[in-house]
């Protein structure tokens, strides 16, 4: 492992055991058939500091929303996800997989007010409300209901994009927020060659900690993002990194992670294809 071990490891947010084991379940867990030994979480997260108790008290929390279902089988717990909790980590792999996707631009139309409620209520992710009638953002995603849309492609005084997304968003807090990524991400390599535990272990913690910042991304146009824009890199950082370690992660989880009928399953076609979503964002 070299030198450095993942207590040095500059973390840009401490990790919370139920955040930690979502993320857990969506790079490993879900790819494989959805389903666990929480025998396997408790000594995975052990060497980031999350205690049995802490794994057992997060994963009931989970049951409890309704994200985990949990099985007995002899004196073993597993836990697998619902059908609600799939369908929402395939929304969150697209994001935290898949390259950049450039949009047009949209104008939601509220006819009846509270621009800012309506688009916190509804998850329009990457809006801001220019007033109470009207919110403003990345045209991704339906139409909502109810709501007037106006979509097309910035015309005219182009060279001011980049003002308008920092005046309307807060890009230099997440900037900050991705130079940390970067931070970590250059530390996990100068770890050097990880034997399969380790690069497992360095590969989540990775994608916990991308995670953590892109998906509350606005994600937006690149032009109007600030020049050489920490979070283009923190991509392709992450893709690259994600890559070099996979084989030796993905061999550990094939020879010791179980579920509830023996081993888990081989990666299924959406975990196949992240692959290919990251290889696009190295290449970009």
């Amino acid at each position: 492992m070299g030198a450095a071990t993942f207590s040095d490891l500059t973390l840009p947010q401490p990790i919370r055991a139920g955040s930690f084991i979502v993320t857990v379940f969506g790079d490993v867990i879900a790819p494989r058939g959805g389903e666990v030994w929480i025998g396997n979480l408790i000594e995975f997260c052990a060497p980031f500091g999350i205690s049995e108790t802490l794994i057992r008290t997060a994963v009931s929390r989970l049951v409890s929303a309704e994200q985990l279902i949990g099985l007995r089988k002899g004196r073993r717990s597993f836990y697998r996800l619902t059908d609600a909790a799939r369908a929402e980590y395939r929304q969150a792999a697209d994001i935290i997989y898949g390259p950049a996707d450039d949009l047009p631009w949209r104008v939601l139309f509220f006819a009846q007010g509270a621009a800012a409620t309506q688009i916190a209520a509804m998850g329009l992710h990457g809006y801001v409300a220019l007033n109470d009638l009207c919110a403003f953002g990345p045209a991704r995603g339906p139409v909502p209901d109810g709501a007037l849309a106006l979509t097309a492609p910035i015309d005219g005084a182009q060279d001011q994009l980049p003002g308008l997304g920092a005046t309307l968003w807060d890009l230099d807090a997440l900037g900050q927020e991705y130079e940390g990524f970067l931070t970590l991400a250059a530390q996990v390599e100068q770890m050097g060659h990880l034997p399969p535990p380790d690069a497992l272990q360095a590969r989540v913690l990775l994608v916990h900690a991308f995670r953590q910042i892109i998906l509350r991304d606005p994600r937006l146009p690149s032009a109007a993002l600030p020049p050489d824009w920490a979070g283009q890199r923190a991509r392709k950082q992450f893709a690259q990194a994600y890559l070099a370690l996979s084989d030796a992660a993905d061999s550990h989880v094939a020879a010791c992670f179980q579920g509830a009928d023996g081993l888990l399953e081989t990666l299924n076609p959406e975990g196949v294809s992240r692959y290919d979503l990251l290889r696009r964002s190295v290449n970009i």
